[in-house]
């Protein structure tokens, strides 16, 4: 039995399987999209990608990485964010239960 259970969201939309129904989506993959919409909804993704500064992008990130932390599901200290490209990062951390999760923005 799954401890957290969500809709599957992709694109901005519901995941729909064939016959039209929403997708399910558990645990790991639960915290991870909560994790990436909590980060998109904070409005500092926004910010961080229209920064110049590398301080000021710096600063950005680290507000990024303490409202990660925030989350009670993930292991205090283990959430990082790394720029991949231009305009895209990945938060990484660790799960209380389910080890240790990637989300690309």
């Amino acid at each position: 039995m799954s401890e957290y259970i969500d809709l599957l969201i992709t694109e901005n939309d519901l995941a729909l399987d064939l016959s039209r129904q929403p997708l399910p989506v558990e645990d790991r993959a639960c915290i991870a999209q909560d994790l990436g919409h909590m980060i998109r909804e904070s409005g500092l993704l926004v910010t961080l990608v229209a920064e110049r500064n590398r301080l000021k992008q710096r600063d950005c990130i680290q507000q990024l990485e303490l409202l990660v932390e925030n989350d009670v599901r993930l292991v205090p200290g283990t959430a990082k964010i790394t720029e991949l490209a231009a305009g895209q990062y990945l938060v990484t951390a660790t799960t209380l239960q389910f080890g240790n999760l990637e989300v690309t923005l």
